[in-house]
């Protein structure tokens, strides 16, 4: 029966209920040494009914490990946040969670603050989820000095060294846009992409630059600063604009800057699609509440989120698959809504 002291029951005090030795206690309640079945069903049983619970300050020391993973994203709050609901992030952590406690770990999540920065610094976890690293990211520095396995979804740019990865195809995902975008009667479309070093801007630039090659056509790329938010979508929106009157569609990857495109063409007296054919990347809810909703694709995060976990892991356990380097993600899928319809066709 459990204990009604405030005395911490140890494994001592298992074993000798159960009469058995401690090692075998512990190899019994952590499912690890050889103990037959019978035994360690017995020994898990006593433990229930002693009420006994394990010093996780010394299992940490014993074991090295915490049981904790981190999930994590340095996208700004700006982009990451506001009625987005920290929709890519919390699409990813779902799956990720039931994927770590299915190994028996738990996942905390790091959200994109800044006050959250500092937890990386103390935060008892055996390994991360990195979310779109930018290069050079300082998320990963701090966790690499200390010695934290990684994972990132989407590669890291410019690195000095491998990390493993799960590749999100950003070079065919913006085809995918680019070339629906021509498929629905935009002739000239232009590109609004981050200035920051992500492996999604880097894809997307290439995408476009292939397509505009493809196609005669001369570039209209503007790049926005990812703290600025809708805002800052707006601005480079403006600009692509007055640059290039002539535009009849917009690329735009990050769903924030696709809020304030569409919010600048409608400034500028445009109508989206019947003027100005308009895209994003992430389906989520900015995608789906904008007015018109927004063409995006689905990445198949679920999916994704549970390779990612199963990359961490074999980096945790050093397995034998241990060395892999990249897992590839599904292929997005196009999402078509409103706002590329070809109206011209539509009204025919």
């Amino acid at each position: 029966m459990p204990t009604n002291d405030n005395t911490r029951l140890t494994i001592a005090d298992v074993a000798s209920a159960a009469g058995v030795s401690r090692t075998t206690v512990s190899h019994a309640l952590n499912d690890r040494g050889q103990v037959d079945p019978v035994t360690r069903a017995r020994v898990k049983e006593v433990a229930a009914l002693l009420g006994y619970s394990p010093n996780l300050r010394a299992q940490r020391l014993r074991t090295g490990r915490a049981n904790a993973i981190a999930l994590l994203s340095s996208m700004p709050f700006a982009v990451a946040g506001g009625s987005s609901r920290l929709g890519f992030l919390m699409e990813i952590a779902a799956t990720a969670t039931e994927a770590a406690l299915r190994r028996g770990v738990a996942l905390v999540l790091v959200p994109p603050l800044d006050e959250a920065k500092a937890l990386l610094d103390t935060l008892d976890i055996d390994g991360a989820v990195i979310i779109e690293p930018v290069a050079n990211d300082p998320h990963i520095a701090r966790l690499r000095k200390r010695g934290v396995k990684l994972v990132s979804i989407g590669r890291q740019p410019e690195a000095g060294f491998t990390l493993p990865y799960i590749d999100m195809h950003g070079e065919a995902a913006g085809a995918l846009l680019l070339n629906h975008l021509h498929e629905q009667g935009a002739r000239r479309i232009g590109l609004v992409i981050g200035l920051q070093s992500r492996h999604s801007y880097l894809d997307m630039e290439q995408a476009y630059l292939a397509y505009c090659t493809a196609h005669g056509q001369t570039p209209a790329m503007v790049r926005a600063d990812e703290a600025g938010g809708e805002a800052a979508g707006a601005a480079a929106c403006l600009q692509l604009l007055n640059e290039h009157p002539d535009l009849d569609g917009v690329c735009v990857p990050v769903d924030a800057f696709a809020i304030g495109a569409v919010q600048a063409l409608t400034a500028r007296n445009l109508k989206v699609p019947h003027d100005v054919k308009v895209v994003t990347r992430y389906d989520g809810f900015r995608a789906r509440e904008c007015t018109p909703p927004l063409t995006a694709l689905n990445m198949h995060l679920e999916e994704v989120a549970a390779l990612a976990i199963e990359l961490l892991f074999e980096q945790i356990n050093e397995s034998d698959n241990g060395q892999r380097q990249r897992i590839d993600a599904p292929m997005a899928t196009l999402v078509v809504r409103e706002s590329s319809e070809n109206t011209r066709e539509k009204n025919r």
